[in-house]
């Protein structure tokens, strides 16, 4: 796997916005991912069928929770946080599903590897508006995990077009972004700039970068 941009939606804008702003931003992003709680299975299922009319690849499209919406709609896969269904049983059953865990310490990123996730979300890595008050977990802790767990880990959580290269350097397979990109002034800008950031960083690397 080569180093991956995940873009994640806020909860915070309406559907329309959202259609608007993906069907404009997925040709630069490797995966996006719907997280939006507050939605209905229909909700959401109306806002995947809106995006796949704008020509936004299934094969790009995650959804927070909601095995059924994933497997319905035949998108790319789930992310599963805590309160969801078991990674395995998920697994068992739609074993071309792919699971995406979110975790919060190395601990938790080696149960979900151990349970049979295909990558796990790690953070928050820097300060976020998102997690007011909470201590981030920092590029240590980010180093540890990318060395230990055997799943790739993608960092979240603050991460800039100007910090991201820190992520990556840590052992990182990929970067995840909501505000930055969702809540940005100008969403293609960022969206390229952070793809550019990830183009380069391969080729240093001598990383594929197609």
């Amino acid at each position: 796997m080569e180093q991956e941009m995940h873009v994640i939606t806020t909860g915070q804008q309406q559907s329309a916005k959202i259609v608007e702003i993906v069907a404009h931003i997925h040709p630069y992003v490797d995966m996006i991912h719907l997280r939006e709680k507050q939605m209905t299975a229909k909700e959401l299922g109306n806002l995947v069928s809106s995006l796949l009319d704008q020509g936004v690849p299934a094969s790009k499209m995650v959804v927070n929770d909601r095995v059924d919406v994933a497997v319905v709609y035949g998108l790319k896969g789930v992310q599963l946080a805590y309160h969801s269904l078991d990674v395995k049983r998920v697994k068992d059953h739609f074993p071309s599903l792919q699971v995406g865990c979110s975790v919060h310490s190395l601990e938790e990123a080696l149960a979900a590897a151990r349970h049979g996730a295909d990558y796990c979300v790690y953070g928050h890595i820097f300060p976020t508006a998102s997690k007011k008050g909470l201590q981030p977990r920092g590029i240590q802790a980010l180093t540890q995990i990318a060395n230990e767990v055997p799943i790739p880990v993608i960092g979240i959580g603050g991460i800039t077009v100007e910090n991201a290269v820190h992520v990556l350097n840590a052992g990182a397979k990929g970067i995840a972004v909501m505000s930055g990109v969702f809540l940005a002034k100008d969403s293609i800008s960022a969206a390229k700039a952070y793809a550019r950031l990830l183009k380069n960083w391969r080729g240093k690397h001598g990383k594929q970068t197609i």
